[in-house]
């Protein structure tokens, strides 16, 4: 297997690189970034780090010159972000997208071989509405993006189940939970304050909580979001499947036992540092997403189910530190 990973100076594209890395059967991976990714340590798997920017068509053809058999398209522009500049969201969550899906059309044109294996990651922002928080969310439940980095991804899913179904491209579009906890500084995402009400405390530092006590998350811990980001390198859809996406597994919570969990692992002096500072912008984006959702495709497919929040946050300790940075 040869293999991309867009977006790969993230956390995520960097412990989905080492665990890649490790994997049976990896010969190769190329890292990208728009600042040069770090490259973890591997004897057995030939790692190859790149800038580069991929909202320039130029750019994506030179990187493409290569001959994948599997993509992971992490790169992007967060929720928060997304939503505070159109143009640049648009450029990047969706333009670079299209660039790279047309360069693989072409491929495809003049080309016999097998179709790519793109894992695309998508989000619960692609659902909306007052309809949608009322059951158990599925692959089918209708999507209406209360944002525009919803809409952006929502964008997307309907590109890559396209060309998926033409047999461009073999897409396994996978819609995350909201990851927890995430090490690093705060990102643009605006459920960045899920992680960060237990990263910023577990190092002593203050945490602002600008959602209701009482707004559930469907939320999964970094360790399980890394296994089934791996296994879906590999997973079959049914030749009759009408559709690539998958909604991963994850937990419901509300941010009351978030903290609750916070103060199991850290103590009553980590969950002191948590001071609530409501913002009506945050509070209205997150809480249009569903936090319910039925993931039978995804255990039929051999997706792995999530633990609870009390082993997330002790994992976060093992894998980081309490000093993550």
């Amino acid at each position: 297997m040869s293999i991309l990973i867009t977006g790969s100076g993230g956390f995520i594209g960097q412990a989905l690189a080492k665990a890649l890395a490790d994997t049976p059967g990896v010969d190769s991976l190329v890292l990208t970034d728009v600042i040069e990714p770090a490259v973890p340590a591997s004897a057995k798997t030939k790692i190859t780090a790149l800038k580069a920017d991929l909202t320039s068509l130029e750019t994506c053809r030179t990187l493409l010159s290569t001959e994948f058999t599997h993509m992971y398209l992490l790169h992007g522009i967060m929720s928060g972000a997304s939503e505070a500049n159109l143009p640049l969201g648009l450029a990047v969550n969706v333009d670079s997208m299209r660039y790279i899906l047309d360069i693989l059309r072409e491929k495809h044109e003049t080309s016999s071989a097998r179709p790519v294996r793109i894992v695309y990651p998508s989000s619960l922002a692609v659902f909306g509405g007052p309809d949608v928080l009322k059951s158990p969310v599925t692959e089918s439940t209708i999507t209406l993006p209360q944002s525009s980095y919803g809409a952006q991804k929502h964008i997307c899913e309907v590109l890559f189940n396209d060309f998926s179904r033409r047999g461009i491209v073999d897409a396994c579009i996978v819609r995350l939970p909201t990851i927890i906890v995430r090490p690093g500084k705060p990102s643009g995402a605006a459920s960045s304050f899920c992680s960060g009400i237990v990263r910023e405390p577990l190092k002593d530092e203050r945490s602002l909580l600008p959602v209701s006590r009482e707004l559930k998350l469907w939320v999964c811990s970094t360790r399980t979001i890394i296994r089934n980001l791996v296994q879906a390198k590999d997973v079959q859809f049914a030749t009759e499947t009408y559709s690539r996406i998958v909604n991963l597994p994850g937990v419901t919570v509300t941010v009351q036992e978030i903290l609750d969990g916070l103060k199991e692992v850290g103590g009553t002096k980590a969950l002191g540092l948590v001071e609530e500072k409501p913002d009506a912008a945050v509070q209205q984006i997150v809480g249009s997403w569903p936090a319910i959702f039925d993931i039978h495709k995804a255990i039929s497919m051999g997706f792995h189910p999530d633990g609870g929040l009390t082993q997330t946050i002790r994992a976060y300790i093992e894998d980081y530190g309490h000093n993550a940075s």
